[in-house]
């Protein structure tokens, strides 16, 4: 019976990683791309994304007056160095609208909004008439960078299992710390309840990474993620409190029952609360 009881609670946590969901249209952060180029040439140079598919003709990220700021000559060689198959983001455009400048400042070039590409490669001319293009890379989260040595040629990215691995321990590490406080208050510390309490959270935390933690990293923390973020955390509180109300001892149901409802409670608001910078914080890791 506890055997079929513990694979029902496993069960329930497997399902997290059902309830991601995509943020509302044009609500929460935005998809960001941020070039850096090391080395860059001394000499005027534009840079630009290329995705795969067909310029159309109408859709252009240019403004009137962002073309009037242009080199002509430079804008007509980047063009003229888009591959067959495929367009220039900001100098054609994109199916949706994306903000950035060819230009770049101080060797950062920034690419935002609905249109920045999941997969695409990255364009450099110089006013010389050197060019380059990059393999065709993916972008891994939401918000994200790479960097560009022009001397060697070649493309480099920040290590994103780390920003993975902090986005699990920023949940994990203060909700054994909450409820661990929780549970000493309650007066339940004994050894056996203190291995319950490491396995049961452990087992929630890697549920709940699964689902808010990947959607905070692949879509951000916006209203999509608070209302994911509520579902789960009523399906956590749910799960713990019946595992905590069968497994600990030296107290009643009731008692038992009190505190998985209590302390899960106080975590959940930490993590409400940190939620949003702790996201910002990883971002500029990614």
């Amino acid at each position: 019976m506890k055997e079929k009881f513990l694979r029902t609670c496993l069960l329930l946590m497997a399902a997290l990683a059902l309830l991601t969901t995509t943020a509302l249209a044009d609500m929460g952060p935005k998809p960001e791309l941020r070039v850096r180029v090391e080395n860059a040439p001394e000499e005027p140079y534009y840079l630009d994304l290329v995705a795969e598919g067909d310029f159309e003709e109408g859709r252009s990220n240019l403004t009137d007056e962002d073309r009037a700021e242009l080199d002509e000559g430079l804008l007509q060689s980047l063009l003229d160095a888009v591959p067959e198959g495929y367009h220039a983001c900001l100098a054609q455009g994109t199916g949706a609208p994306m903000w950035g400048k060819l230009s770049g400042q101080d060797g950062l070039h920034v690419f935002r909004y609905v249109g920045v590409p999941d997969t695409y490669r990255i364009l450099i001319v110089t006013k010389g008439g050197e060019s380059w293009l990059s393999d065709p890379m993916t972008r891994p989260v939401l918000q994200s960078s790479v960097s560009v040595d022009w001397a060697d040629k070649t493309v480099s990215t920040p290590p994103v299992w780390l920003a993975y691995a902090l986005q699990f321990l920023a949940t994990f590490l203060p909700t054994l710390v909450i409820e661990g406080a929780v549970l000493l208050l309650f007066g339940l510390s004994s050894k056996k309840n203190w291995r319950v309490f490491l396995l049961v959270n452990l087992v929630t935390q890697v549920g709940v990474f699964c689902s808010l933690g990947l959607t905070a990293l692949r879509e951000g923390v916006g209203l999509g993620y608070y209302l994911l973020f509520l579902l789960v955390e009523v399906v956590v509180v749910a799960v713990e409190t019946l595992l905590y109300r069968r497994l600990l001892t030296g107290a009643s149901r009731g008692r038992a029952t009190a505190y998985g409802f209590t302390a899960n409670l106080c975590s959940a608001a930490a993590t409400w609360l940190l939620a949003y910078p702790v996201w910002n914080a990883l971002s500029a890791l990614c």
